[in-house]
This record gives structure tokens, C-alpha cells and sequence, in this order.
């Protein structure tokens, strides 16, 4: 268990943090959420213990362990292999099988009546009773499991682990931690760097997860799918809730509801009170009243409810009117230094269609979206637009082009001339520019601060075919709710790549997959697209399964050599086993009591070492002895246990020797 205790931090007279007091179990699912600026990498960061506190506000118990991804990876410094890099997540248990094989090579030269003798013997115990407890021989199967569900390829695999781009280190560290296996992970934004395939490959590893997890993300179908309790951090204070994403935001409106009653009969409170303070001040005869109800108002705890951000709302300039065939690519090909991305790609887009752009990291999409913009060129076929149609783009380099002079407002006064300075700043305000930020220059914005920018300056330009290349990587929930809104009413064409299945749900009538070279359009939308793709996988899978049928039964595609060579292997393998069972069936028999009861036993010696940890014991003398003395005991069955358990691996040792000799 991990608790934070009274967190308080301030900046002026603006809290971050007010007297937050949490708990992590074991098993908890935890979906943190807050508007963006609330606190939520900081706190993330706090009970990761990188962001020191006061001593006692963080605490854990024992053998708790913890692990930290953060939203960005800094450079790796490492000459070794994707692999080997993926491997230090094991480091520990691999230092102990190392230990354990150098024990058997000093065994072999050490004099077996000695007392060094006998101490190797019993550590070597210890470490292989822990080996056997830990997955130790499966960890290669479990490295390249996570590391394929991730994206890699096995090609990726000896590839130097520095080679890699910022957003694959990013999943090289998520595929550390989760191969660490900590009692608890902290993820901060798991999502960024993972295209759809892989999301859903993270979905499903983390819903089988058995250890506690806080989780920071702006995908809600990701948090409704990996979460069962939330926590909502808003003014300082946090808010926990005993349900997904979707359960939180149902019971938030209902809790809003009876805040903002309590809120308006505080108010009316207050109001009365001043009202009288005011009236009254000046009366000797009522100067003790007046000081009651004054210092009624100074004990009163002010209730203070968050501002409503759904009011904030927008809509895109009428799309300009266009022909009904609004975009055509014919025969398109495109490759890099050799390598094709696509080919002889041919679609059509109507007027009104709103297609999702999905694909495998490095598939193409972006660089389909560019062709389709005109940033880059294709090496073959032809990309033509309808009649009268205006194409706009958003892509992360349009955040480099904003004037680094202007204003937040100035930069959008540039967006379109239909636009009033009210509707300015309600754009700014859904992309989380409010008050004098709209002032702020363009130079002083921080990264995902001029995205936000550019996008909103991009869609307040009428057009009638946009095409967004990741729109929601910067924005909070609630603005990707305002611009999935405006999105679902605008009545143009839009092409977007996103991975935030429940951002492009809402409004998407089609599905565009780029995989293996090629770009399919399947209609619908991202949920009825992955539900066909989980039955042709299905499909595909009984297929090679009748496929197989068939050609065990055909001895023309299996040689009867072949197949009698399999049958006899399987034969001996299986005379093997039983020959085992029956020699060393009583020795497994006494190994396996021994390990149950040093179990047993080490886990009443760790409780009687935390009883006699307790300095009130030894005031104590009757208690302290007889603790004492079952301390001592439990020491000498466990030793006991121990050397029966030694004899019966040696036993086990010497006839699986003897068997291989034969």
C-alpha cells in the first residue's frame, strides 16, 4: 500500500494541492484526471518520490515497489540492443541466476565437510527457491511477447535500443516497467506514442494486470477500459470516485448539482449576513450582533465550485460550397531511401464524408495526409481535387510557422475575416487560452501551447476539406469534447489520423487503414472497424487451423519419415517423464512439503522480526521472552525445512543427471 498524508502546496495565495490525504491498495485501477494545469504529472511525481515532499506525507509499506513513466523519454545513453535493454528489467533475477551457476562451479571445488561449504549450500538454496518462484526461464518468451504487442518488430530486436526515436523509446520504457511488474505503476500519458494496434494490445495487458495502478490520460475509452475507481483533481482538493471515465463524468453532473445548491444558499447566506452587518454597523444597540454574525462569516468554510467549462462552445465557418466529388487519388506511390511506404493507391471522397486515418506507426499515414496537402510530392499517380474545393491542414510543423511576435488573439485575427474578437477568444478559450492568456506572445508559448494555437487558427479558416494529423495530442478532455462536437455539426469533408478512438467515434462515417503498402476504406466507424478486424482475425485463424487439419492428414504434405520421427520423439519424451515420475516422484513429493513449509515459516519469521522491531516490546519482559523464544524456534524449523528441502534437490539432481546419461 502507498498513502499520501495532508499534502499541502501553495504558490502565493494559489493552491496546487489542499490537505490531500490518499491510498493506493493492492489491485486498485486508478484513472487520474483535472483540467490541464491542475496538478496531476506533479502528484504522479510525488508518489513516484521524484518530487520531493516534507518527510511522512508519502509512505509505503514493505516490499512495495513502484514504477514511474513519465509523459516524455529523455535521450538513452546505452550501447546496448533493444533486447538487452528490455532485459535490465529482469537485472535482479539475472544477477542471482549468475550467482547461483558461479555457486555451482565453487561447490564443485569446495571441501563438502567445511563451514564455507555449507553457508554456499544453504545460499544456493535460498536462490534457487526463489528462481523457481519467479518465471526466471520464461523471460526471453516474456521480453519478446511485450516487445512485439508494442510495435517492435523481431528485427528491431539487435538494433542498437539509441537508434530508436523519442516516441519508441517512449514504448521501450513502458515495455520495462511492464515486464518490471511493480507492485504499483504510475503512468503519465501511456497512450501518446501508441498507434491503434498497440493500444488495444496495452488495453488488454493491463486489464489482465494484477498489481495497482494510477493511469494519467486523455483517451477516455482507454480509462473506461483500464480503470475502475477516479480521481478528479480540481481547485486544490481531490475527489475520488468508485467507478470508470464514463461512471465519473454520470455521477460529477449529480454531485455538481447538489454542490451548486449548497453553493447558492451559502451565497445567500453571506449576503443576508452583509446586508445586515451593513445596515446595523453604526447601532450601539446592536454592536453585539453585528460582531456575532461578522466573525459567523469569518468561521465559515467558503464553498467554492469549479466553473462550468462545457458552456464554452464553437462552431466552424459554413463550409464553402464544392462539387459532390470532393477528392480523388489515382495509381499513388510513395517510397523513402528505397523503402515503399505505399502503392498504387486509388479512393475517392465525397462531400460530407469524415474518414479516421488508421495504420501501425511508420505505416504512412502522415505522410499520405502531406501528399494529400501538397507539402510533399508523390512518386507516382495524381491526387485531384473537386470543384471549388478549399483545403486546410493541421500537422505539428504548423506550430513552428506562428509569428513567435503576436499574440495568442492577434495570431487568430489572422485565421479569417468574419471573425469578431468575441468569437476569438471563445475559440481560444476551447483550446485552453483563457483571460489574459490571449496576450500572451507567441514566443513565450510552450510546445503543446502553440500546437493548441495553430489548430484553433487552422480551424477558424473556412474550408471544406480539412485534413488533421493528430488534433487532441495537447487537449484536456473537455476541449476535445468541444472540438468533437463542432466536428460531429461541421458540414465539409474531414480526414483525420487519431488514435483517441472515442474523440473520432462521434463523427466519423469511414475508416481508412494504411497496412503493408496499401490503403483500404472500410465504412463505418473506429468500433465497427476494430470489431471486423477481430473477426477476420477469426477467420483467419480457423482457416490455418482447417489448413493444418488437412495437411496432417495428407501424407503428401508430410512425409511419413517426418511423421514417424515426431511419433518416436514424442515416445521416448514420454517414456522419459514416466521414468522420471517413478525414480523421482518421492523426492518431488518431499521438495515440494519442504518449500510449502519454508514458505510458512519465513513468513512467521518476518512477522515475529516485525513485533521484536517495535521498541514497546521490551518494556515488556514476559512478552519479550516468549517472542524471543518463538523467534528462536521458527529460526531452527526453518533451518530444519531447509536442509530436507537441499537433500531432496540433490536427490532430483543426481537421477535427472543419471537420465540424460542413459
Amino acid at each position: 500500500m502507498l498513502s499520501v498524508n495532508h499534502l499541502d502546496i501553495r504558490y502565493g495565495e494559489k493552491y496546487l494541492f489542499r490537505d490531500i490525504s490518499i491510498q493506493v491498495h493492492a489491485g486498485n485501477r486508478i484513472g487520474l484526471v483535472g483540467v490541464n494545469g491542475a496538478g496531476k504529472s506533479t502528484l504522479l511525481k510525488i508518489m513516484a518520490g521524484i518530487s520531493a515532499t516534507d518527510d511522512g506525507v508519502v509512505s509505503r509499506s514493505r516490499h512495495f515497489t513502484v514504477g514511474y513513466l513519465p509523459q516524455e523519454s529523455s535521450a538513452l545513453l546505452s550501447d546496448k540492443t533493444l533486447y538487452e535493454e528490455a532485459e535490465s528489467a529482469f537485472a535482479s533475477l539475472l544477477a542471482l541466476q549468475q550467482e547461483a551457476e558461479n555457486l555451482h562451479q565453487e561447490l564443485q571445488d569446495a571441501d563438502p565437510e567445511s563451514e564455507e561449504f555449507k553457508e554456499m549450500l544453504e545460499r544456493q538454496g535460498e536462490i534457487q527457491h526463489h528462481l523457481d518462484g519467479s518465471d526466471i526461464y520464461t523471460v526471453r518468451a516474456r521480453i519478446e511477447k511485450v516487445l512485439l504487442g508494442l510495435g517492435f518488430k523481431q528485427e528491431d530486436m539487435d538494433a542498437p535500443a539509441a537508434s530508436f526515436s523519442g516516441g519508441w523509446l517512449m514504448r521501450l520504457m513502458l515495455a520495462k516497467m511492464l515486464l518490471e511488474a511493480p507492485s504499483l505503476l504510475l503512468l503519465d500519458e501511456p497512450t501518446n506514442h501508441l498507434d491503434l494496434e498497440s493500444l488495444t494490445w496495452v488495453e488488454d495487458f493491463l486489464r489482465n494486470h494484477r498489481g495497482a495502478m494510477v493511469v494519467i490520460s486523455h483517451d477516455r475509452t482507454f480509462l473506461d477500459k483500464t480503470t475502475e475507481i477516479t480521481w478528479e483533481i480540481s481547485l486544490g482538493r481531490l475527489t475520488a470516485y468508485k467507478g470508470n471515465y464514463s461512471y465519473y463524468i454520470k455521477e460529477k453532473e449529480e454531485r455538481r448539482g447538489i454542490e451548486k445548491s449548497s453553493y447558492d444558499n451559502q451565497q445567500a447566506k453571506i449576503k443576508q449576513t452583509m446586508r445586515f452587518v451593513e445596515r446595523f454597523r453604526s447601532k450601539s444597540t446592536k454592536a453585539k450582533q453585528v460582531q456575532s454574525r461578522v466573525k459567523q462569516l469569518e468561521k465559515m468554510d467558503i464553498i467554492e465550485i469549479e466553473g462550468d467549462e462545457q458552456q464554452i462552445r464553437f462552431s466552424f465557418p459554413p463550409a464553402p460550397p464544392s462539387g459532390r466529388d470532393v477528392l480523388q487519388v489515382e495509381n499513388l506511390s510513395k517510397s523513402f531511401a528505397g523503402k515503399q511506404v505505399f502503392r498504387d493507391v486509388n479512393l475517392q471522397l465525397q462531400r460530407g464524408d469524415k474518414v479516421a486515418v488508421v495504420g501501425v506507426n511508420g505505416a504512412g499515414k502522415s505522410t499520405f495526409l502531406k501528399i494529400l496537402a501538397g507539402l510533399i510530392e508523390a512518386d507516382e499517380g495524381l491526387v485531384r481535387l473537386g470543384s471549388n474545393v478549399r483545403l486546410s491542414y493541421f500537422g505539428q510543423h504548423q506550430a513552428q510557422e506562428l509569428s513567435p511576435q503576436l499574440s495568442a488573439l492577434e495570431t487568430m485575427s489572422l485565421a479569417g475575416e468574419d471573425l469578431t474578437v468575441t468569437r476569438m477568444r471563445s475559440l481560444l478559450g476551447a483550446f485552453l487560452f483563457r483571460g489574459e492568456e490571449v496576450d500572451k506572445k507567441v514566443a513565450v508559448l510552450s510546445g503543446g501551447e502553440k500546437s493548441r494555437l495553430a489548430l484553433a487558427k487552422m480551424i477558424a479558416t473556412p474550408a471544406n476539406l480539412m485534413l488533421l494529423d493528430e488534433p487532441t495530442n495537447h487537449l484536456d478532455m473537455s476541449s476535445q469534447e468541444v472540438l468533437q462536437e463542432a466536428m460531429a455539426q461541421y458540414d465539409g469533408t474531414i480526414v483525420v489520423v487519431s488514435h483517441n478512438r472515442y474523440f473520432v467515434d462521434s463523427f466519423v462515417n469511414k475508416v481508412m487503414e494504411v497496412k503493408g503498402g496499401r490503403i483500404t476504406i472500410f465504412e463505418g466507424d473506429i468500433s465497427e472497424y476494430l470489431l471486423k478486424q477481430a473477426e477476420l482475425a477469426e477467420e483467419r485463424q480457423a482457416a490455418a487451423a482447417i489448413t493444418a487439419g488437412k495437411a496432417t492428414a495428407d501424407g503428401s504434405s508430410i512425409g511419413d519419415s517426418s511423421r514417424d520421427t515426431k511419433k518416436e520423439r514424442k515416445k521416448q519424451e514420454a517414456e522419459r517423464r514416466q521414468e522420471r515420475s517413478r525414480r523421482a516422484g518421492p523426492w518431488l513429493q518431499k521438495a515440494k512439503e519442504a518449500e510449502e513449509k519454508i514458505e510458512v515459516l519465513e513468513a512467521e519469521k518476518d512477522e515475529l522480526e516485525a513485533i521484536m522491531a517495535d521498541p514497546e516490546l521490551y518494556k515488556d519482559e514476559k512478552a519479550w521472552t516468549k517472542t524471543s523464544r518463538d523467534y528462536e524456534d521458527c529460526k531452527r524449523r526453518l533451518e530444519r525445512w531447509y536442509g530436507q528441502w537441499e537433500t531432496a534437490q540433490g536427490k532430483i539432481e543426481d537421477i535427472d543427471a543419471d537420465l540424460a546419461d542413459e
